[in-house]
């Protein structure tokens, strides 16, 4: 499987590239190169889980996960993105104390590390930048975060070999880290939404209910629910009042409409008057089983 595969080049890059990095931040004495590796570290680690979660993620619908274990994949984004946002604050605060007391560092060694760290992460981003889970997203969003990270570094390397500027090291990090931060944040945000069943962004529920009142012999719809298991594939049941004889055909045309707003798999439960709407309240009282029995 591809997305799997790309994952896994990219932990293997990552984590073969943070031990050599680790030895050339104490090398050059660079707090951005150090800071990287460390962030490295955490990154490798991040996407060695969501290799598995991606692979888990690939397991058909079984009767323990009705729905297919798409949602591996999600949390995978959700714990490499977290590690991001963390990893991030870390680089922060780092780099601020580093402004207030500048350390000498070795340029030069900075630059070759620099020069490294760009092409290799280069094709790490290259490779992981197919593939479409959300977890795929947040692995290249990393990828495509250490290049800049790197490319950042060099210029700062280059720049400080040449002027005296010291603290241009923690100003560095600290650009690449708010990057990271605010894009990680939204890649948060959308895969929070996804676990708390909000409606998918390109849905409009009202315009979704004018288009299927449209056809014809539905009278009326209610008990819309559209969600999504993993930000790309979206699911939507509802009721439908109809008098029609053929509802076979009345459901073949909302499916129709529904494909068109790319809802791939649909439940539709048909009635012929308004519904009486029992909803379902547990009421804990009624349950047995919840009593404390008193001997």
């Amino acid at each position: 499987m591809k997305t799997d595969r790309n994952i896994l080049i990219a932990f293997i890059l990552n984590i073969s590239f943070s031990i050599f990095e680790l030895f050339g931040g104490i090398f050059t004495n660079s707090v951005a190169i150090l800071s990287d590796s460390l962030h490295d570290l955490g990154d490798a680690i991040s996407i060695g889980i969501s290799y598995f979660l991606e692979k888990k993620s690939k397991k058909g619908a079984d009767n323990k996960y009705t729905y297919g274990y798409v949602r591996y994949s999600v949390l995978g984004g959700v714990i490499t993105t977290t590690i991001l946002l963390v990893g991030s604050i870390f680089v922060i605060i780092g780099a601020i104390k580093r402004l207030f007391n500048p350390v000498e560092v070795n340029y030069s060694g900075m630059i070759i590390f620099a020069i490294f760290g760009v092409t290799l992460n280069m094709i790490a981003a290259y490779v992981t930048r197919e593939g479409a889970s959300i977890n795929q997203k947040s692995v290249n969003l990393h990828m495509l975060e250490d290049v800049l990270g790197w490319i950042v570094v060099l210029v700062g390397a280059i720049i400080m070999n040449y002027t005296d500027i010291k603290i241009l090291d923690s100003i560095m990090s600290m650009g690449v880290a708010l990057f990271i931060f605010i894009n990680s944040f939204k890649n948060l945000k959308q895969v929070v939404d996804i676990f708390l069943g909000k409606t998918p962004n390109d849905i409009d529920i009202d315009e979704l209910k004018e288009h299927l009142i449209e056809i014809k012999d539905v009278e009326d719809i209610h008990h819309i629910h559209v969600w999504s298991i993993d930000g790309y594939r979206t699911l939507a049941t509802m009721h439908i009042v109809t008098k029609a004889k053929n509802i076979k055909k009345v459901k073949q045309d909302i499916r129709k409409e529904l494909k068109e707003h790319n809802i791939c798999h649909a439940i539709l439960e048909t009635e012929d008057e308004a519904c009486d709407d029992l909803e379902c309240h547990i009421d804990l009282e009624l349950h047995p089983h919840h009593h404390h029995h008193h001997h």
